[in-house]
């Protein structure tokens, strides 16, 4: 069974950073797609950056492009996101997703696309 483990999140004032950490467990395939999404109640799920495991490619969205770098330890099955340059309207419950093959951007940003979810970790960011 795949278990997404979250951690990482917390309240930070504008400009700060944090960086989340998503452990991943009985996943049997060496190569797949990862992704960090967000959610604030009453919106939609967005994806974050995705990633496919085993060196492959990652994804931004928009939003985030140039304050967000997403990487993998393949040693520790664990995948990161450090997030810069905090701004308010990145409030939001993060979660960490697995499970998607590999595709294009619009793909790997849409939640859709994974089987596997954690149970999420939450990030505020105060002005």
């Amino acid at each position: 069974q795949v278990q997404l483990v979250e951690s990482g999140g917390g309240s930070v004032q504008a400009g700060g950073s944090l960086r989340l950490s998503c452990a991943a467990s009985g996943y049997t395939s060496s190569t797949h797609g990862m992704a960090w999404f967000r959610q604030v109640p009453g919106k939609e799920r967005e994806g974050v950056a995705t990633i496919y495991t085993g060196g492959g490619s990652t994804h931004y969205a928009d939003s985030v492009k140039g304050r967000a770098t997403i990487w993998e330890d393949n040693a520790k099955n664990t995948v990161y996101l450090q997030m810069n340059s905090l701004k308010p309207e990145d409030t939001a419950m993060y979660l960490c997703a697995a499970g998607a093959a590999k595709g294009p951007a619009w793909w790997v940003l849409r939640p859709t696309s994974y089987k596997y979810w954690g149970e999420g970790t939450q990030v505020t960011v105060s002005s």
